[in-house]
């Protein structure tokens, strides 16, 4: 009995509304999440699972509905917090920060986690969505660095 992960990492995000948790989809970002749904219609997903930041969400929610599904939100899949009291940070400060936290996973600013304590965090959850959801097959709405740390932890390969 095979329990089946997809992660599907949210679509494109516009960095200059709402917050980190609130922000949503650019428009490239809404189509791609209809590009995700036609890819996976038919893949038999029995439950769809959700960082609760609004991106990760509206990425699998269509699909989710389509097939008379509910997206079950989990606060502890969120986002790698960078800085604290979810603000958004320009790309420019925060493709260097991953940088360097990849290399010194216990990095980390003022106020945010280290990759250590977000991948610690994340993967205990990945363990029970497979547990609790073993030989199903289960859509993840997640995040670029959250789902490179679950799927790292199980194979250096992809970090």
């Amino acid at each position: 009995m095979k329990t089946y992960i997809y992660m599907v990492r949210h679509g494109e995000s516009p960095k200059m509304e709402g917050d980190e948790r609130t922000r949503g989809l650019t428009l490239k970002g809404e189509s791609d999440a209809r590009i995700v749904a036609q890819l996976l219609k038919d893949e038999g997903i029995d439950r769809f699972i959700s960082s609760p930041y609004r991106r990760a969400i509206l990425t699998i929610e269509g699909l989710a509905q389509s097939l008379g599904k509910e997206t079950i939100v989990i606060e502890k899949l969120k986002e790698v917090v960078f800085i604290g009291d979810d603000r958004i940070m320009p790309d420019k400060e925060v493709y260097p920060l991953v940088k360097k936290m990849f290399s010194d996973p216990d990095f980390s600013l003022p106020g945010g986690e280290s990759f250590t304590i977000c991948q610690n965090r994340v993967v205990t959850i990945l363990k029970n969505i497979i547990s609790e959801y073993k030989g199903q097959k289960v859509a993840i709405g997640t995040h670029g660095a959250v789902m490179t740390m679950m799927m790292g932890y199980f194979d250096w390969i992809f970090y």
